[in-house]
């Protein structure tokens, strides 16, 4: 785009903004619908990757011809592949950001891979892009959440107060993951681990701004509205037959809330994942931060 079209382009970006400060200066209430806006439109932004998937897993499903030469399931691994290579050549993810995701995106396929072969969901399009039932873009689903924890962390500015110590949080994800697969022959342990999260991350805090104003909440509560919306968006995946559980198989019911909880415990280990690449900082300039 040439400087001649550009200007224009930016001016008349500053007055819209200018125009909406304006606004929302007016009233309490609307300011708070303003941040509110833009928390929601900086949301959108950070799951970018994840939101991209999902529109092409429901899209697909739409539209897919049914006499293509070339299988819904192998398109999705092409443009996972798009994305993912779109998201370094913007810029949108750093170069040590994706080697960090991608190895979620390893951790998800080997349990994608044990847990078709138990049952516990399954992908009911063939296709050739796979490793035994398992279609290869099943495991960008899982390198979307880490992109978006990767992501919100920078677009948001967030820091922390009172998060627990690095090793502690390496020794649950740990036990959180194997207890995906034990929990097949020995007992169910999650109580323990809900239990032992809580422990860990009760106490912290983190810090973020979505307009001006720094705000807080708790990390668990935090956390917890993640997994939803992770809920929100398996319903939508399974609606789009991307892959079905076991009562889908004869038509679409809305996932468990059992898998709520699936969401929650992944979410820490996608969380200590990206602790590799984004340590967890202090805010220090927090004591007008208000609590949202």
């Amino acid at each position: 785009m040439s400087r001649s079209h550009t200007l224009p382009l930016e001016a008349w970006g500053r007055r819209l903004m200018t125009r909406a400060e304006a606004w929302a200066h007016r009233s309490r209430g609307r300011r708070y619908a303003y941040e509110f806006l833009w928390f929601g439109l900086k949301q959108g932004w950070a799951c970018l990757f994840g939101g991209l998937m999902l529109a092409l897993i429901v899209g697909t499903w739409l539209v897919w011809p049914q006499d293509t030469p070339v299988s819904r399931y192998d398109f999705l691994v092409v443009g996972a592949v798009a994305i993912q290579a779109a998201m370094l050549i913007f810029r949108l993810e750093s170069g040590e950001e994706a080697r960090v995701i991608f190895l979620f995106h390893v951790a998800g396929t080997i349990m994608e891979l044990f847990k078709t072969a138990h049952g516990s969901w399954l992908y009911p399009e063939e296709s050739l892009l796979r490793i035994g039932a398992v279609p290869l873009f099943s495991g960008f689903m899982y390198a979307a959440v880490g992109s978006y924890i990767a992501r919100v962390q920078r677009i948001f500015h967030i820091r922390v107060r009172r998060y627990p110590p690095l090793w502690a949080t390496w020794a649950l994800a740990a036990a959180i993951y194997v207890n995906f697969f034990a929990h097949h022959w020995l007992p169910d342990v999650r109580i323990a681990l809900f239990a032992a999260t809580a422990l860990l991350f009760g106490r912290g805090w983190f810090y973020f701004t979505a307009d001006r104003t720094r705000r807080s909440m708790p990390l668990l509560l935090g956390y917890f509205l993640v997994a939803l919306f992770i809920w929100f968006a398996e319903n939508l995946g399974t609606l789009g037959r991307a892959w079905v559980y076991p009562g889908q198989a004869t038509g679409w019911e809305m996932v468990s809330l059992a898998k709520l909880g699936s969401w929650f415990l992944l979410m820490i280990i996608s969380v200590v994942l990206v602790s590799l690449v984004h340590r967890p900082q202090d805010e220090v300039s927090a004591p007008e931060a208000r609590r949202a």
